[in-house]
C-alpha cells in the first residue's frame, strides 16, 4: 500500500529483494518500491525505517534504479542500533520508507569527460550518476574513482580498460563498472593490491595534470563522500576552472525540510543563506558551499 506524500515523495512499504554481506559489515540492499524506482535520479536518496522498533528513519543514497522492474538498490555500513537492525532484514520482509528525497545531480548538458569521484559511502550516488550516462549520453566518456579506508564492498578486480595519464600498476577496478565498459580507478591509504596510495583527488590531480588544454575544458567534475574529501573536490575543481557539482553528507531527522536540522551555509546570488540539505540539496554547486 502506498500513497504520495510532498509531490514528488512517495510514502511506500518496500519489499526485501536480496540482502547480500560485504566485509566490514558492508550491505548491499535491494527493494522492490515501484514508485521511488520510477522516480529516482542520481543525487536523490531515500529515508528508511530500519525496524518497526525504531521510529526515527535513517538516510540512504539511492546506488541504482531500475524502474521497469521496480527495484532499488541501497549500500550501506552497519552503524549503530538502526542499520544492525536493518542488515537482519530477510527476502520479503517489508521497509518502510520516504522517497525519492532531495536536489539530484543534473540530468542532461554533461561535458564529454565527466570526473565521478566517491569516497566511501558517497560511491552509490557516483554508480547511480555512471549508470545513467552510460545509459543517456553515449557521447560522453565518464571516468569514476572510488576511494575507502575499509575493505571495498564488492570483488576488486584489474581493469582491462585501460586509462592514459595514470600510474603504472594502478589497475583496481569496480566489476560493475567493468561489465558497463566505464572505466574506475581505486584509491586507499590501507595498501589494497592494484589501488592507488593516496586520495581519490590525489589521482584525479595526476590525471588531470596529463590532459592538453582542449581536452581539460571537456571535464566535469561530480562528488560524493565526507566533508573533508569534498573540500578538497572544491579546491581541485577551482584550480582547473571545471564545473563541479557535490552531494553533501549530514545527519538528518526529517528528511523532508520540516526540522531544518541538516542546514548548511551556502553562498547565492543574493548573499549567504542557511540551505536544508534534504531538499534545498544534497547536491550543491560546489563552489557555493565551499568557496576558494
Amino acid at each position: 500500500m502506498s500513497q504520495t506524500s510532498r509531490n514528488t515523495i512517495n510514502l511506500e512499504d518496500a519489499k526485501v529483494v536480496e540482502h547480500k554481506c560485504y566485509s566490514d559489515q558492508q550491505y548491499v540492499l535491494r527493494l522492490y518500491a515501484p514508485l521511488t524506482a520510477k522516480e529516482a535520479m542520481p543525487g536523490n536518496f531515500i529515508h528508511l525505517q530500519c525496524d518497526h522498533s525504531i521510529p526515527m528513519r535513517r538516510p540512504m543514497s539511492i546506488m541504482r534504479a531500475e524502474p521497469d522492474k521496480g527495484f532499488i538498490d541501497i549500500l550501506y555500513k552497519v552503524h549503530g542500533e538502526g542499520t544492525e537492525l536493518l542488515s537482519k532484514k530477510c527476502q520479503g520482509d517489508r521497509l518502510n520508507l520516504l522517497g525519492p528525497i532531495g536536489v539530484p545531480f543534473k540530468s542532461t548538458g554533461y561535458r564529454k569527460l565527466p570526473l565521478l569521484l566517491g569516497g566511501g559511502v558517497g560511491i552509490p550516488p557516483m554508480v547511480f550518476l555512471a549508470e545513467h550516462i552510460k545509459n543517456n549520453h553515449k557521447n560522453c566518456k565518464p571516468l569514476l574513482i572510488a576511494g575507502s579506508e575499509i575493505s571495498f564492498p564488492f570483488q576488486v578486480t584489474p581493469s582491462k580498460i585501460m586509462v592514459d595519464g595514470l600510474p603504472d600498476g594502478v589497475i583496481a577496478s569496480m566489476p560493475l563498472m567493468e561489465d558497463w565498459g566505464i572505466p574506475s580507478r581505486l584509491t586507499s591509504k590501507q595498501g589494497y593490491t592494484g589501488c592507488y596510495d593516496g586520495f581519490v583527488t590525489d589521482l584525479a590531480k595526476i590525471w588531470l595534470d596529463t590532459l592538453d588544454p582542449e581536452r581539460l575544458q571537456q571535464v566535469e567534475i561530480f562528488s560524493c563522500g565526507p566533508t573533508i574529501m569534498l573540500e578538497a573536490v572544491a579546491k581541485l575543481a577551482h584550480k582547473y576552472h571545471l564545473p563541479c557539482q557535490v552531494s553533501l553528507e549530514e545527519y538528518m531527522a526529517c528528511a523532508v525540510g520540516g526540522c531544518a536540522g541538516c542546514t548548511v551555509m551556502v553562498n547565492t546570488e543574493s548573499g549567504q543563506a542557511m540551505k536544508r540539505v534534504c531538499v534545498d540539496g544534497p547536491v550543491f554547486e560546489a563552489g557555493t558551499v565551499f568557496p576558494q
